[in-house]
């Protein structure tokens, strides 16, 4: 389909810097750094990722107009929209359609009525009365001059000439003007530009031969599907040149916002004072010869900080919980990878406990434990949701898992389960919702640390981690899982690791270096 002479914003931007400056100075610190290896956390700070361009502003609050309010809003609108085609490869818009019955729906039927009825009321006067025809001709012909590209001059200048309006208001003026045989040329032309798609829909336009009104509504449904074709064959036009700029486009937009919004970093300075706080806990204190101060703990890397924010994020199970604004943009995705590790980490405990319990008896068996892993999901689908009722599912889980188990023990000539073992099975699996269980909390442990172990592989799209034996039987779907999430981490530090390094700065290296030495003391 031929292109309109028209470029997104977005793309406009300037050529963005290598992205391996986005990276460099975290790779330069990726392990955890004692205080003796100061300079080389403070140099995270101070390379050229910080530069004036890109680095939060730091400007005291100030009060805020509406034209910034605004402003910031067209931003966040545009960024969300560049990020949406960036990331999602079947990004696409599709034509507006209101909810049947809804009020909006109501109203739009009642105006088109009345316009359409209008039109056939001025048609059928004696003379007719052509106004509110000659607009419609003069609407149809930009629309189809839009789908022109910048050379098309011929086909360009042959619709000029057959939609002059002011001819056509000429004889309208005389009753010598041709509605049907216009009518009739617009569909022709439609069927020139549109794309192979509505080549239907221009047939039975050109097989409608009755009533003109009824053929102009068609037109008008049949333009507005091809504009929609227009839109999307543009923004796949132009994914590939958006991807290039992606990072600083990005980070462009979302430091205006910064810049114009006090306050705009609280929730994401929130997030990674609490992964910071975890980590430092979790820091074995380093006792530096050569430092004249007594118990300062290990500083931790920049990277390991961040890891574990983002496996903070993944796995928390507050659904209200607000996400940091450097991950709005991607919320829904987080969220979806949040409930499906949810349902994988749940699975896994019921399958553990199944094969701890029977051992032997059901071992090597691939296709049982296929069919008890894809049971198990299958009853606790939308376990997220709030009305789910997740005991009862439980309690539906062990009953059919008892049913699979003594079906495979008979089939292979073993006694089926005792009464009293399905009825330890099921209470064991019922109690995986308990507070610390301990197979679940076993189970969530592994999976945090077989994430952790993805983040840090330099090449994790090649090779994958080492997984422990108690989640084999989930491999596949922690594999894609683990993906997915390490694509969006990786993309997310590329953009605003400029803005998480002001922020630990400001954590670490503030006027209050006694907060540092008062964690690490009373943590021992």
């Amino acid at each position: 389909m031929p292109l309109n002479d028209e470029r997104p914003s977005s793309t406009s931007v300037a050529g963005s810097e290598d992205q391996s400056s986005d990276t460099e100075s975290s790779d330069r610190c990726d392990s955890v750094t004692s205080s003796s290896d100061l300079e080389c956390f403070r140099q995270s700070f101070t390379s050229r990722d910080s530069s004036k361009h890109s680095s939060p502003s730091s400007s005291p609050p100030k009060s805020v107009t509406l034209d910034e309010v605004m402003a910031s809003v067209r931003d966040l609108s545009n960024l969300s929209l560049a990020h949406e085609i960036i990331v999602n490869p079947n990004f696409h818009f599709e034509q507006p359609n209101p909810p049947q019955n809804s009020f909006e729906k109501r109203v739009k039927d009642i105006l088109h009525k009345a316009f359409w009825d209008c039109l056939e009321s001025d048609l059928n006067d004696v003379p007719p009365e052509y106004e509110n025809a000659i607009k419609l001709l003069e609407e149809i012909r930009e629309i189809l001059l839009s789908f022109l590209n910048p050379g098309a001059n011929r086909m360009r200048t042959q619709i000029m000439e057959v939609l002059d309006i002011d001819l056509i208001r000429q004889q309208a003026e005389n009753d010598a003007v041709d509605i049907q045989g216009l009518a009739g040329y617009i569909i022709t032309v439609m069927g020139k530009l549109c794309a192979p798609v509505r080549d239907d829909e221009v047939k039975k336009l050109k097989e409608n031969s009755g009533n003109i009104v009824s053929m102009f509504k068609e037109i008008f449904r049949v333009l507005d599907l091809m504009k929609m074709d227009m839109v999307n064959f543009t923004i796949q036009s132009f994914r590939p040149e958006l991807q290039k700029q992606s990072v600083e486009y990005e980070r462009a937009k979302f430091q205006s916002i910064v810049e114009r919004i006090p306050n705009a970093l609280d929730h994401t300075t929130d997030w990674i004072k609490a992964s910071l706080e975890e980590v430092m806990v979790s820091m074995p204190s380093a006792r530096q010869s050569c430092s004249s101060e007594k118990g300062v703990r290990a500083l931790p890397s920049p990277m390991l900080v961040l890891n574990t924010a983002y496996i903070r994020l993944l796995s928390g199970n507050n659904h209200k919980s607000v996400f940091p604004e450097t991950l709005m943009t991607d919320e829904a995705r987080f969220r979806e990878l949040q409930h499906h590790l949810q349902l994988l980490q749940m699975v896994a405990s019921v399958l553990l406990i199944v094969y701890s319990a029977i051992g032997e008896p059901i071992s090597d068996l691939p296709v049982l434990a296929e069919r008890l892993k894809k049971m198990t999901s299958i009853l606790l689908e939308g376990m997220h949701n709030s009305d789910f009722d997740l005991p009862e599912a439980l309690h539906n889980v062990g009953t059919q898992i008892c049913c699979e188990l003594n079906k495979s023990l008979t089939e292979r000539n073993y006694p089926a389960l005792p009464p009293n073992v399905q009825i330890t099975l099921k209470g064991q699996i019922s109690s995986i919702i308990q507070e610390n269980n301990p197979i679940r909390t076993l189970v969530e442990g592994r999976v945090q640390q077989y994430l952790r172990s993805f983040l840090t592989l330099p090449n994790s799209h090649h090779t994958l981690p080492s997984m422990l034996g108690s989640l084999s039987l989930i491999q596949p779907e922690l594999c894609a899982l683990g993906a997915s999430f390490v694509g969006l981490v990786n993309f997310n530090k590329q953009v605003y690791s400029p803005f998480y390094m002001g922020i630990l700065k400001g954590l670490l290296f503030s006027d209050k270096p006694q907060e540092v030495a008062t964690a690490s003391n009373g943590s021992e």
